[in-house]
């Protein structure tokens, strides 16, 4: 696991080196480890490419980065891990190839020499990547099937930037970048976040998931990459016929994608927030370490009795056994707006939630505890229809297809059990419906977002359930979860897994109908019947879990009024840019604090959205072209 950077130019004249050192140095958290760079000649075209090692697997030197292959001739540099390196290493030292370490860097650098593009088919992780083939003067960036792992890009004509996280591109580049007014809008309007290659920067993007970028560094031009997916997510959806699918085959993937995670030459940790998803990554990780082995657990929990996760995650403990040792975290409200400047500096972009402050803080008790690597649940509940919306995509989606009787008997069933309907907020399920039946809204764009025309569909349309899951995976929720994941974690050098995006589940789930995901008023109904056999059936069969919780909305309307009114009365950047009307955003914090608790049509990220993009505009603020 590392942070990569890298300067592509056609320009023979001016060093790169300087400019290189500068990205290297802004990612400095990501790679603890160890730093290096490397630089050469396409023709009249530099390369320099940079790296931080964050070091998992062989701890030793001969893991360090830019690593280069026996001939000198092929170069890489690689932010990830390949889980199932020790298969491919296997495969290529019987074609000859000769490992000088233990590392997965190494298989991925062979990988890539022996198979070409087609190694990406191969790999079973996540990264982002360049690699350069000096013999045949081809430059190659790439990033995983799911975007895990981050890789950003700024090109102009003859130049092109890219890095794990965009501060380094900026710290790289010798201007100020504008303010991209539809992401801004996105963010406002319908609280979404790397739904586009676009980000808050103009001209800085995402490289997208599941695609290689070719560079033909030999041919005279502007450095256009050839840009070609190498995976696409299943999007078939399975007919129901009468037949369940295999619960022993859904837990048999989930175990062996756990078992891959583990693979490290450092203390592996999971994240444990006393719902089925963390629940089941605990148990599956003690399946394969053993019911004696050391188990490090970390949670979030409030003094909020009303939010607090304790019941639940002492009963797992108690059901693990005495190896598994659990550190809680404590957040309060002044501690989480506290850090909402520092956090915002490690995210790159604004925040979405107050639970991004209480992930950096799980990730700063793993490194107290000397846990380097730790496993999450994220993806869980887009794969396996997990949040409350999805049961409002699936009746709408039979009432579309005129099956009455079958919607009238999945509501019978969200009623029998409970599971659900009580948990239905307004404020919450709004940006999801069809426009007639949104309440009306208190608008907040500023001028220079008013006439933006950037509103995504994020409702079920005339899709299906299926499909829609798609569009979470890959634009509207993961997305978004990975990035602050990522950022969170990194920022105190340590390692996310998500063992729910291992493409094998991914590829066998998702395609799944779902009358086997959303079934006698249970969400997740298929996991929880292959995961009941190895879990208590209080925490299979739990009711009210949703994620990681804390009182955030109580917090904004009580705890934090003062801090808040203070922020919104004062000067507001992002109104002097014209992108929030400050006027208008103090009406609408007015009527949120007046709203009863849970209840109205504001929601929380109504309020924090504009707080948090106020605050971004005022941490980047030296690197932000604004007109105002």
């Amino acid at each position: 696991m590392c942070g990569i950077a890298g300067i592509v130019s056609i320009h023979p004249d001016g060093p790169l080196d300087a400019s290189l050192t500068k990205m290297v140095r802004a990612q400095s958290h990501r790679g603890p480890d160890g730093h290096g760079c490397w630089f050469s000649r396409i023709g009249r075209t530099q390369v320099a490419l940079g790296s931080v090692r964050l070091a998992i697997q062989d701890l030793t030197d001969a893991g360090r980065q830019p690593m280069a292959s026996s001939s000198g001739r092929q170069v890489l540099v690689y932010n990830g891990e390949v889980y199932n390196y020790l298969e491919l290493r296997r495969e290529l030292q019987s074609l000859g190839i000769q490992f000088r370490s233990r590392c997965d860097t190494e298989v991925v650098l062979y990988a890539l020499q022996v198979w070409g593009e087609g190694a990406f088919e191969r790999f079973n992780g996540m990264w982002g990547l360049a690699w350069l083939d000096e013999d045949a003067g081809v430059l190659l960036l790439a990033r995983d099937r799911l975007g895990i792992k981050p890789l950003y890009w700024h090109r102009t004509p003859g130049h092109l930037l890219f890095a794990s996280e965009i501060k380094a591109i900026l710290a790289g580049s010798d201007h100020r970048f504008a303010v991209d007014h539809a992401v801004v809008a996105r963010y406002l309007l319908q609280s979404q976040v790397d739904a586009q290659e676009q980000t808050f920067f103009a001209g800085i993007e995402a490289l997208p998931p599941a695609h290689v970028a070719r560079f033909d560094l030999r041919k005279p031009g502007d450095l256009l990459p050839s840009l070609q997916p190498f995976w696409s997510p299943p999007h078939g959806q399975l007919e129901f016929d009468g037949a369940p699918p295999s619960f022993e085959a859904v837990r048999e993937t989930f175990m062996d994608s756990v078992r891959l995670r583990l693979r490290s030459d450092v203390p592996v940790g999971v994240l444990l927030s006393g719902g089925l998803d963390s629940s089941s990554i605990a148990v599956a990780t003690q399946q394969v370490l053993g019911r004696n082995a050391d188990l490090h657990l970390f949670s979030i929990v409030s003094d909020d009795r009303r939010y607090t996760e304790d019941r639940y995650i002492d009963r797992m403990l108690t059901h693990l056994g005495g190896g598994a040792q659990t550190s809680r975290v404590h957040l309060t409200s002044e501690e989480a707006f506290g850090l909402l400047e520092r956090v915002t500096w490690f995210n790159d972009e604004p925040l979405s939630s107050l639970s991004n402050v209480a992930h950096y803080l799980l990730m700063q008790r793993a490194r107290e505890s000397g846990v380097t690597v730790i496993l999450c649940g994220q993806g869980a509940d887009e794969l396996f229809c997990g949040y409350l919306k999805y049961w409002g995509f699936y009746l709408q989606s039979l009432c579309q297809r005129g099956q009455l009787l079958a919607a009238l008997k999945a509501f019978n069933g969200l009623s029998r059990r409970g599971t659900a309907i009580r948990q239905f907020r307004l404020s919450e399920a709004k940006r999801y419906l069809p426009s007639m039946l949104r309440p009306q809204e208190i608008d907040i764009r500023g001028p220079r977002l008013k006439e933006v025309d950037s509103l995504l569909q994020i409702g079920l349309g005339r899709a299906g359930v299926v499909e829609r899951q798609v569009a979470d995976l890959c634009r509207f929720s993961v997305p978004a979860l990975l990035h602050h994941e990522d950022r969170m974690s990194m920022a105190l050098g340590r390692e996310i897994r998500v063992p729910y995006l291992d493409y094998r589940l991914v590829t066998m789930v998702l395609p799944l109908a779902p009358e086997w995901k959303l079934r006698d008023g249970w969400s997740k109904w298929v996991f929880r019947k292959a995961m009941e056999p190895y879990l208590p059936s209080e925490i299979t069969w739990r009711k009210d879990k949703q994620s990681f919780v804390n009182p955030e909305s109580e917090w904004l309307k009580n705890e934090l009024q003062s801090r808040i009114r203070a922020l919104v009365d004062g000067d507001l950047l992002t109104s002097a840019a014209g992108l929030v009307d400050r006027a208008a955003l103090q009406h609408r914090y007015e009527v949120y604090c007046r709203q009863p608790s849970d209840r109205g049509p504001i929601s929380f990220k109504d309020i924090f959205n504009p707080i948090a993009l106020e605050l971004w505009m005022r941490r980047f603020e030296s690197f932000l072209r604004v007109d105002t």
